[in-house]
C-alpha cells in the first residue's frame, strides 16, 4: 500500500526536479574567471580579465592605464554570490532597448561574462535601457558590484 504512494511520488519528483537541478545556477566552486568591458557606444576601450589580471582603462586624461590586478578567492565568491542574488543568471544576453539601440546608442555599455568550468553567462547592458525596471536594476547593480570589487582590489595594491 505504501508503495502505491511512494513510487509514483519518487517518479514524479525525478521527472519534475531533474531539469531544475541540471539548470541550477552556476556553482561557486566551478568559477573560473570574470571578463568585464565597458565604454561609450560600441567602443569598449576599458577591460578587466580576472584570469590574467589584466586591467586596462582610460583615465580622466584619456591616457590608457594598464595594471595587473588579481582577484582573491574571497572576491570571486563575493561576485558569484552577488550574481546569484541579483538574478544575473536569469538576465537575457542583451539588456538594451532593441537592436537599433544596440547598434547606435552612445550610452555607456557594459559587458559582463562569468566563466565556469562547464558553462558561462554573459550580459551586455546599455545604461539607457528603459524597459523592465527589475531587469535594469539587476544589470546595473551587478555592473556596480563588479566595478567596485575590481577597484577595491586595485586600491589595496594586491597584485
Amino acid at each position: 500500500m505504501v508503495l502505491t504512494v511512494v513510487v509514483p511520488f519518487l517518479i514524479y519528483s525525478i521527472i519534475y526536479y531533474a531539469p531544475i537541478i541540471r539548470n541550477a545556477p552556476f556553482k561557486a566552486k566551478e568559477f573560473v574567471s570574470l571578463e568585464y568591458k565597458w565604454g561609450a557606444g560600441n567602443h569598449l576601450d576599458n577591460s578587466y580579465n580576472s584570469a590574467t589580471g589584466e586591467y586596462k582603462y582610460l583615465n580622466d586624461k584619456d591616457s590608457l592605464v594598464i595594471k595587473h590586478v588579481m582577484l582573491t578567492e574571497r572576491d570571486k565568491k563575493f561576485l558569484d554570490s552577488n550574481a546569484d542574488e541579483q538574478g544575473f543568471w536569469n538576465l537575457p544576453n542583451v539588456v538594451a532597448n532593441g537592436e537599433e539601440d544596440l547598434k547606435n546608442s552612445k550610452a555607456p555599455r557594459f559587458f559582463m561574462k562569468f566563466n565556469y568550468q562547464k558553462k558561462s553567462k554573459e550580459v551586455t547592458y546599455l545604461a539607457d535601457f528603459n524597459g523592465n525596471p527589475k531587469m535594469k536594476s539587476a544589470a546595473a547593480q551587478m555592473q556596480k558590484i563588479i566595478e567596485q570589487t575590481i577597484n577595491d582590489r586595485e586600491e589595496r595594491g594586491q597584485h
